[in-house]
C-alpha cells in the first residue's frame, strides 16, 4: 500500500509571474528545482528579456 502524504505537507513555491503559492505535483518530480510559475499562462505571461514589451501597440 502506498504512504499516503497530505496535500499540506507538499513542498510549496512562490509564482514568479503573479506571485502565487502552489505546491508540488506529480509531473514536476524530476524538474523541481527547475519550476518558476504556477501555470502554462503565467509561463507565457512572464516578462521578455529584452525588457520591452512583446505586443506591438
Amino acid at each position: 500500500m502506498a504512504k499516503m502524504i497530505r496535500k499540506a505537507d507538499l513542498p510549496t513555491k512562490t509564482c514568479a509571474s503573479c506571485g502565487r503559492p502552489f505546491a508540488w505535483r506529480k509531473k514536476w518530480e524530476r524538474v523541481w528545482d527547475e519550476v518558476r510559475y504556477c501555470s502554462d499562462r503565467c509561463r507565457g505571461a512572464r516578462p521578455s528579456a529584452k525588457g520591452g514589451q512583446t505586443k506591438a501597440s
